[in-house]
């Protein structure tokens, strides 16, 4: 199941089709990425109770998809993260076999600096939950 959900969300997020393309990330940054070239959003999913067996009764499934916003300073990092907010936040997606409810937005964290990679980049982070139903 958090495969179809987190399949939808990279989908709203392939679908921004503002200049220059958002580059979406599930999981992992290709070697070789520079944020000062390409910004990106780098994209983790998590849910509730993965181990539930979601057909046995009504359930609510949770997902959380962990945006990290990445760019070459601040104003970048900011950017991509309006740019995932517009893609995913109050959208109602649709998930075979579910009611999808709104995909809220959790209080992230402002740009912050990540000097891990040898060059400097700036990281927001933000966090998306969508949930649903078997519907």
């Amino acid at each position: 199941m958090i495969d179809e959900h987190a399949a939808v969300v990279l989908a709203l997020l392939d679908a921004d089709n503002a200049a220059p393309p958002l580059n979406v990330h599930d999981g992992k940054v290709p070697n070789g990425t520079d944020p000062s070239v390409s910004p990106y959003v780098l994209v983790y999913f998590d849910s509730n109770d993965p181990e539930d067996d979601f057909e046995a009764r009504p359930y609510v499934f949770v997902l959380t998809a962990t945006c990290h916003c990445v760019g070459a300073s601040a104003q970048a990092a900011r950017m991509v993260a309006d740019r995932v907010r517009t893609a995913l936040y109050n959208v109602t997606p649709t998930v075979s076999g579910r009611s999808c409810f709104q995909i809220e937005r959790e209080p992230g964290m402002p740009p912050q600096r990540d000097e891990t990679t040898g060059s400097t980049v700036m990281d927001q982070i933000d966090t998306y939950v969508l949930a649903s139903i078997p519907g």
